[in-house]
């Protein structure tokens, strides 16, 4: 996997300790619950016992703080998708697989998979460039995936990939649980799709 883009490094690097996780969980649900702007670095620093100016020991920046949260929000859901489809070969059950993986880590809870949603690069420019590359990386996966059922044309590719994509990303916003299980949404979703096959 290559390394976590960052955003240009100050003199001093950022010293590490117990902190910097409890950190990162801090920043994650902040910026998952009420946004990134929304999210002061005082208000960080009183959530996890330091004082304001103790945050760029560990993140030059409340940028570098995003990229860190984002980062690890991507590598949460493409590790969970590349699981998912290690032992499916047909395109189709992969396919599947993984949107069944993608949504699991949305609903499961995990704040760092919510700033992956909620957080769009855009939102800070500082940010913008790192965000857009862990963002193509993990599309990546998905533009294989779909590459593999052997559609009419790259144009379809694209429309279906950015179709579930962006289905799955909203099913956060209406889902109730109890009443179906991300398997059987993503489920229907392709029985949907498959209905139209070859696309």
């Amino acid at each position: 996997m290559p390394p976590m883009p960052t955003l240009k490094a100050k003199n001093r690097a950022p010293r590490q300790d117990n902190r910097r996780a409890a950190l990162l969980d801090a920043a994650a649900t902040r910026f998952a619950g009420q946004g990134f702007h929304a999210t002061s670095t005082r208000e960080l620093a009183a959530a996890v016992g330091m004082l304001p100016g103790s945050i760029y020991y560990h993140f030059p920046s409340k940028s570098d703080l995003l990229v860190a949260v984002y980062d690890e929000g991507v590598k949460r859901i493409e590790t969970a998708v590349t699981q998912a489809i290690a032992d499916l070969d047909e395109p189709w059950a992969r396919l599947e697989a993984a949107c069944t993986a993608h949504l699991e880590t949305l609903l499961d809870g995990s704040a760092y998979a919510h700033v992956v949603v909620r957080v769009q690069p855009g939102d800070d420019e500082r940010a913008d460039a790192a965000l857009v590359v862990m963002r193509d990386r993990y599309e990546s996966l998905f533009r294989d995936l779909v590459s593999a059922l052997g559609l009419a044309d790259i144009q379809a590719e694209r429309s279906l990939r950015l179709l579930l994509l962006g289905a799955l990303n909203w099913v956060p916003h209406w889902y109730r649980p109890g009443r179906d299980t991300p398997g059987t949404i993503v489920h229907r979703f392709m029985g949907l799709l498959a209905q139209g096959k070859p696309l």
